[in-house]
């Protein structure tokens, strides 16, 4: 019996059109933990925002995770990370390539994904959906927002404070079907049994602040409870934007032997090969 076969992660998942909007772009996908890819790869979740300012945002969000969960799963030999490269690249071009098949203008989403394999946290990321990891009490924003206010935070223009209520919190400097790449940010994190993880399209973080995240799990064990606690929270303060998000429990982690080594033929063929035909 392998490391995955046995970890337990509980998990919930939420999305909703909100108070403001007419129609939902935002798009949730988790894994089965029954399945036999789950049971060779870990655990992998996705949240993706299709873009309210372009056409069809709705189809970006849902193609993009599609997409993403197609090429990861279908990757062997290939190490966790160059996995997230590929899929995230595979993800970009099919909602770049359907924009143009159906004349829809420019399409484009989001999209934050992570994968749990042993005590490791694998990200995927482009754009403004957030990762927040909880532990004790404490939570942090795993992601980096690729929008125009976050690079004002980065080159310590304005203060972390000032990004929700900022006129131009929403203006993506980067996000998926805009171009033919996108450079996306991939990463590694150790966790620990107990640890919980909070994914979210900005309708849900603009309104909440990093700390409340932590605040809000004091006397929540589960992932649904936290997840009703935070969507309502999000409710009740009127956000004008839809809302999507992921809570997960790490309740067993075990040690896992992660692939060294990535097959160079197997990189080659799986680049771009869902997009060429």
């Amino acid at each position: 019996m392998t490391a995955i076969e046995i970890a337990e992660i509980s998990s919930y998942s939420f999305t909703h059109t909100g108070n403001v909007r007419d129609d939902n772009q935002d798009a949730v996908w988790l894994c089965n933990p029954e399945d036999e890819f789950t049971s060779k790869v870990g655990h992998l979740y996705g949240i993706a925002d299709g873009m309210g300012g372009y056409a069809h945002g709705g189809i970006a969000s849902k193609l993009a995770l599609e997409t993403f969960f197609d090429t990861f799963y279908e990757a062997n030999g290939a190490t966790p990370l160059q996995k997230f490269r590929v899929g995230i690249q595979n993800a970009n071009l099919s909602v770049y390539q359907t924009a143009q098949q159906m004349a829809a203008g420019r399409m484009g989403t989001t999209l934050t994904t992570v994968n749990i394999f042993g005590h490791n946290l694998y990200v995927g990321h482009v754009g403004d959906s957030r990762a927040y990891l909880i532990r004790e009490n404490k939570s942090i924003c795993l992601t980096n927002d690729h929008t125009r206010v976050g690079e004002l935070v980065r080159m310590k223009i304005l203060a972390p404070d000032k990004v929700r209520t900022h006129s131009q919190r929403s203006v993506l400097e980067k996000c998926l079907g805009a171009s033919l790449f996108v450079q996306p940010d991939v990463f590694k994190v150790h966790v620990k049994e107990d640890d919980m993880l909070v994914l979210c399209t900005d309708g849900v973080w603009s309104v909440i602040e990093d700390d409340e995240f932590a605040n809000l799990t004091k006397d929540k064990n589960s992932p649904k409870e936290l997840g009703k606690e935070i969507i309502n929270l999000a409710m009740k303060r009127e956000s004008d934007d839809n809302l999507s998000i992921i809570v997960l429990r790490f309740n067993k982690l075990v040690s896992s032997i992660e692939p060294d080594k990535v097959k160079k033929e197997w990189f080659i063929s799986n680049l771009f090969r869902r997009n060429s035909k």
